[in-house]
């Protein structure tokens, strides 16, 4: 029994429809027949065809190749390059800066005042089980 993916929002899938018929017009003005596409970017004919219709099962690594094969592969670099949006949100989240309390010389001797008093009943308890 097989699944059907769930479908894409429409405008996303405008949005791969529209990068398919990009790459397709690239090799076109770059004068590649399919098969110079397929041969170099290492994938089939059927599945050139589906990154041309801007099939969404493709993956994004054969859409790399292609790119590659077709000199456009430096445009991935523009993608996700400014996310405004993660920013503003990543700058809501930021702590405020809290004032760092310093350990004083008072805290310093109530501790050793405490390791003191704790060796204080401890020999109490010593000599009074000696006397008894």
């Amino acid at each position: 029994m097989s699944t059907k993916a769930p479908r894409l929002f429409p405008a996303l899938e405008r949005h791969l429809l529209a990068l398919g018929e990009r790459i397709r017009l690239a090799r076109l003005r770059r004068e590649f027949t399919v098969e110079t596409v397929c041969a170099r970017a290492n994938i089939s004919r059927a599945t050139f065809y589906r990154v041309e219709a801007g099939d969404d099962a493709v993956s994004i690594g054969i859409y790399a190749r292609v790119l590659k094969v077709l000199g456009l592969d430096g445009d991935l670099d523009q993608v996700a390059a400014d996310d405004v949006l993660g920013r503003k949100l990543q700058d809501l989240q930021l702590p405020t800066k809290r004032k760092r309390t310093l350990k004083t010389a008072t805290s310093k001797t109530s501790l050793n005042q405490k390791s003191n008093d704790s060796e204080l009943s401890s020999t109490n308890i010593q000599v009074a089980q000696s006397n008894g």
